[in-house]
C-alpha cells in the first residue's frame, strides 16, 4: 500500500514509518516545512493546503500530527493550540482525501482516551458516551473533522491511543529519571486508573487499523490491563529495582501544572474491546512487562 502519514517526526510516528516500511509499503511523509526529500509532502494544516501533485495515487493516510497535549502549560492561548491543530488538521486530510481519485481506501484517524472525560474505577469501551471536560471536547471536535472521509465512503478508524510507555516521549519520559534516581512515587491518591500501552504494541495496532478493513470507527489502543497510579508506580520500584517512598501530592501538581494537572489526576479504565474481538495480540499486556520493555 502507499500510505501517508503525518506527524511522521512525534514520538508515534517516526517508530510507524520505518515498521511500515519494514512491512512493504510505500510511505510518504506529509511536513509543513519545505521539501526536502523525495518521500516527503508539504501541506499547511491550518490553511487546508495538501500539494495536489503528489498526494495522489495514495491507498491510506495515518493521520498523528497535533500540538502536545502535555508539552506546554495550559494558557488560553496553548489550549487553542491543542484543539485548532487536531480539528484544522483533521478537516484538511478528510477534505482532501475526499476529492481524491482514485479514492483511498482508509483513513487512520489519531485520537485519545481523553474522550471518555474522568470515569473513576468503572471500566469504559468504544460503546461509552462521551466524558466532560476539555479533552473530551477536543476528542470530540477532532474525530467530527473526519467526517468528510466517512462520506466519501473512506474507511475511518479513530485510534484512541492511550498513555505509551516509551523513553522518548510522554509521560513515561518524564517519570523514568526520577524512578531510576529513588525518588519517583504516586500522583496525588494513587488510585487514578492509567490505561497504558507500549509503543510496540501502539505500533502493531496502527499496522492492524491501516491493513484489516474489518477496523472501522472508534478503537481503544490500550493494554486489555489497566492499572491504577499506585500499581504503576509499584511496577516501575520492583524492575528498576529502587524505593518509591515520595508520593506526589495532588496540590502541588496543580502548582507545577496548571490546569493540566486535572487530566494526570483523573481515572481512566478504559478497555481495548474491539482490538480484542479481533484477536488482536499483544506483546507487552501486563504493567510489569510494558516496564520491562521500557527499561
Amino acid at each position: 500500500m502507499r500510505i501517508a502519514v503525518t506527524g511522521a517526526s512525534g514520538l508515534i510516528g517516526s517508530a510507524l514509518v520505518p515498521a511500515l516500511r519494514d512491512r512493504g509499503h510505500e510511505v510518504l511523509r506529509l511536513v509543513r516545512k519545505p521539501v526536502t526529500a523525495p518521500d516527503e509532502v508539504r501541506w499547511e494544516p491550518v490553511s487546508g493546503f495538501v500539494d495536489p501533485k503528489t498526494f495522489v495515487n495514495i491507498d491510506g493516510v495515518v493521520h498523528l500530527a497535533g500540538a502536545g497535549v502535555g508539552d506546554h502549560r495550559w494558557t488560553d492561548s496553548y489550549k487553542a493550540e491543542i484543539r485548532s491543530s487536531r480539528v484544522l488538521g483533521t478537516r484538511t486530510i478528510a477534505t482532501a482525501m475526499a476529492t481524491l481519485a482514485p479514492q483511498p481506501q482508509v483513513l487512520v484517524c489519531g485520537s485519545a482516551i481523553g474522550y471518555y472525560g474522568n470515569t473513576g474505577d468503572a471500566p469504559v469501551t468504544e460503546k461509552s458516551p462521551q466524558g466532560h471536560g476539555f479533552l473530551a471536547d477536543v476528542v470530540a471536535d477532532w474525530e467530527a473533522a473526519a467526517v468528510p472521509a466517512e462520506q466519501a465512503g473512506i474507511r475511518v478508524a479513530y485510534a484512541r491511543t492511550g498513555l505509551v510507555v516509551s523513553d522518548k516521549g510522554g509521560a513515561w519520559k518524564r517519570l523514568l529519571p526520577i524512578f531510576r534516581f529513588g525518588l519517583g512515587g504516586k500522583l496525588g491518591s494513587g488510585q487514578q486508573f492509567w490505561s497504558f500501552i507500549t509503543l510496540r504494541d501502539e505500533i502493531n495496532a496502527l499496522i492492524a487499523l491501516v491493513e484489516d478493513s474489518n477496523f472501522a470507527g472508534p478503537v481503544n489502543l490500550t493494554s486489555p490491563q489497566p492499572v491504577t497510579n499506585a500499581e504503576v508506580t509499584a511496577a516501575m520500584g520492583r524492575v528498576l529495582r529502587r524505593p518509591t517512598l515520595l508520593p506526589v501530592p495532588g496540590f502541588a501538581l496543580k502548582v507545577a501544572l496548571g490546569e493540566f494537572s486535572s487530566d494526570i489526576l483523573s481515572s481512566q479504565r478504559v478497555l481495548p474491546a474491539v482490538l480484542e474481538a479481533h484477536n488482536f495480540r499483544w506483546a507487552d499486556p501486563a504493567i510489569d512487562d510494558a516496564i520491562k520493555t521500557l527499561v
